[in-house]
């Protein structure tokens, strides 16, 4: 089991509307492991231009985000670092 202060699961906020992200047009997707983030991630970049992905890494403490592009038809990491 997950210790809740320093691990959570990965996700990040999609737009359904494609109109920019309002809270009341967004939803929080979240994936049950980074791996299976990875996997569904091709699809959502297809109808959003750039993803920010919220997530914890093991063994340290605090919050990694990414942001991802769709480059070649594979996602691609353009900035990464800690909140």
């Amino acid at each position: 089991m997950a210790n809740t202060i320093t691990q959570w699961r990965p996700g990040f906020y999609y737009d359904y509307d494609e109109h920019g992200c309002r809270l009341d047009k967004c939803r929080y997707v979240r994936f049950a492991t980074y791996r299976e983030l990875k996997k569904k991630l091709p699809e959502f970049l297809k109808h959003q231009s750039e993803i920010q992905v919220s997530r914890s890494k093991r063994g340290e403490w605090g919050e990694f985000y990414e942001n991802w592009i769709l480059s070649n038809g594979k996602p691609k990491i353009v900035k990464q670092g800690w909140m």
